[in-house]
């Protein structure tokens, strides 16, 4: 530390200038990924003006061996900061040193309030520090929204989305999907196969958010409206494999003379794909046996092709 104290100035508000080797990082930091072209671009701004903004620590001091005290310090808000200074090869940096922030909760929510102001976290980031406030120092979803000047919805709503499995988890982390296409995916976190479907379904084809809900929505109706159709072993392998080789989600509606087949589109190149396919000859492997798509002119009555494509209406 090159400076002390100003004496007209209460401890807390001082700057100081800190050797950059002596501050550690936030343990309780929720932010994990630094963009390494931004902290280079912070790094030669720095470099060329200097840290324009102290970043915040608090003191730590241990004793050594020999009796006396080790100070170091502990960074509370500014990592960004602090690492673009490294990089710059800053030796010491300006800093405010907080005395009586110094506690664990304090520091995450500096951490956490910090990052909101500069829209610096990511949706999980965002929601790990949220559940963390909450599981670890108990505090409701009400006092952690007071304490970031947001709504309650919006701290419940992000900390939901760590239902979400991993592997969606992490494409959300690295922005191969939205928030708002995960907030989607979780209507269907009671159906996860129709939920990795539609996964897929926007990373390979690039569903917009509201593509999305609306599929989302559509399959959870369905989910209700289910419960009061009864369907046999063959109805469902039938709408599984309609469902891949279409490459969409297909619905089977049974009645008692025939029965309706629902088939999702979503742009005019899939309606092309889905009425080409349907247009060929096809077979489908049930219980029963191979089902071959029947002359339009036969009349089906028997069993055995009783769920033949050309027995529903679409």
């Amino acid at each position: 530390m090159n400076a002390g104290p100003n004496e007209n100035l209460p401890y807390s508000q001082a700057v100081f200038w800190i050797e950059v080797e002596k501050i550690t990082p936030n343990p309780f930091q929720p932010r994990k990924e630094f963009n390494e072209e931004a902290l280079q671009s912070l790094s030669d701004s720095i470099r060329q003006y200097g840290v324009l903004q102290p970043l915040v620590v608090t003191r730590v001091e241990s004793a050594r061996p020999d009796g006396g005290l080790s100070v170091s310090y502990e960074l509370i808000a500014g990592e960004r900061r602090l690492r673009a200074s490294r990089i710059a090869g800053l030796s010491a940096v300006p800093a405010v040193i907080r005395v009586k922030e110094d506690n664990d909760l304090a520091k995450l929510e500096i951490a956490i309030i910090e990052n909101l102001q500069r829209e610096d976290l990511n949706p999980v980031d965002r929601a790990q520090a949220f559940a963390q406030l909450a599981n670890q120092f108990n505090l409701q979803h009400k006092e952690i929204a007071k304490k970031i000047g947001k709504s309650r919805e919006f701290v419940s709503n992000s900390i939901r989305l760590l239902a979400l499995p991993e592997h969606i988890i992490e494409s959300l982390r690295g922005g191969l999907i939205s928030e708002g296409h995960a907030r989607s995916l979780l209507m269907l976190n009671d159906r996860p196969e129709a939920r990795d479907i539609l996964f897929r379904d926007i990373t390979e084809k690039g569903y917009t958010v509201r593509e999305t809900e609306s599929a989302s929505r559509q399959e959870a109706a369905d989910k209700v409206r289910r419960k009061h159709i009864v369907f046999d072993k063959d109805a469902f392998l039938l709408e599984k494999q309609l469902g891949e080789k279409l490459g969409t989600r297909v619905r089977i509606e049974r009645r008692e003379n025939g029965g309706k087949i629902m088939i999702d589109f979503f742009s005019a190149e899939d309606f092309d794909v889905i009425l080409n396919a349907l247009s060929g000859e096809s077979e489908i492997q049930t219980s029963e046996g191979t089902v071959a798509s029947p002359p339009q002119e036969k009349n089906i009555e028997d069993d055995d092709t009783l769920y033949s494509i050309k027995e529903f209406s679409i």
